[in-house]
């Protein structure tokens, strides 16, 4: 429902886009002109939920926020297409969502006291027992929660605020600065000398990779086998992303744990992975190293 939902806003703002720009950059004097259309902002765009729930009552169901967060997805999603980010870069053309493609919904705002002990109570859902990754510290609090559908079951993420946390201000030795240099025969090698080995985990699980493949790619299209075939390769990939995340981190630790600063070269990974390096360059996910 919040995928139709989705697909059903974003079609609403390609329709004002459409209707409200020429594609000349000029006209006759004398001309017919169609009437503009309001900007459907995300104002008036929720607005429509009330009616929605009237003409689609099984709408009703969802929490109230839940729905809301869907017109704020939509915003940042068109913004993007026509204005940019922070940095004025602008993405490509918004897509509508299948069925599969959309995972997540949001909970913008939790309740004091939704978590006791291994349960949360999210809204219109419910208690839901839930297998913790760590311990939340004492102090913070639940700001928002997103429920996520992967490969292998569904995962749980957590916003926390602790307003008691002090500011930090940058004070740190030079002599605890370093660069890293990131290969691919090697994963990285900071100014010192000190070299970090690549563990290659798509290289290692590629054969395993392509047997599960090949299982998919000669099932019949919709049957229960091929969508249990599926299933088990996205665990497969979901394993190795796992893994390597798993490895960025720790690295990143490693790091931080020596050195106040380290500095590392702005690569064009989108430009590396359409050469012949692409499967190199991926499976050592440079890209996600430097969100670390």
């Amino acid at each position: 429902m919040l995928c139709a939902q989705y697909n059903y806003l974003l079609a609403d703002r390609f329709n004002w886009f459409e209707q409200n720009r020429s594609p000349l950059n000029s006209c006759p004097l004398v001309c017919h002109l169609p009437e503009l259309r309001d900007n459907p902002d995300y104002y008036s765009q929720k607005k429509t939920l009330p009616q929605l729930k009237k003409t689609h009552p099984w709408y009703g169901e969802i929490y109230s926020q839940v729905l809301q967060d869907v017109v704020k997805r939509v915003k940042v999603t068109f913004d993007r297409f026509l204005k940019g980010d922070s940095n004025g870069k602008r993405s490509g053309k918004p897509r509508f969502k299948a069925r599969h493609r959309y995972r997540t919904f949001t909970y913008p705002q939790m309740k004091e006291g939704c978590w006791q002990g291994n349960l949360i109570n999210l809204p219109m859902l419910g208690k839901v027992k839930v297998v913790w990754h760590r311990p939340i510290p004492n102090g913070f609090k639940i700001k928002t929660a997103s429920v996520t559908k992967k490969a292998d079951g569904y995962y749980l993420t957590l916003a926390l605020e602790d307003k008691t946390v002090p500011e930090i201000k940058p004070d740190f030795a030079p002599e605890s600065i370093t660069g890293i240099d990131v290969r691919l025969k090697d994963f990285l090698t900071t100014s010192e000398g000190e070299t970090v080995a690549i563990p290659q985990h798509y290289r290692s699980s590629q054969k395993r990779l392509r047997v599960i493949q090949k299982r998919v790619s000669r099932r019949k299209k919709g049957s229960n086998r091929r969508q249990k075939a599926i299933k088990q390769l996205g665990k497969k990939h979901k394993k190795l992303a796992d893994k390597r995340k798993d490895f960025h981190f720790k690295t990143a630790n490693y790091l931080l744990s020596k050195y106040d600063v380290v500095a590392h070269e702005e690569l064009n990974v989108k430009g590396l992975a359409r050469t012949r390096l692409a499967k190199s360059v991926l499976d050592a996910g440079w890209s996600s190293n430097s969100r670390y």
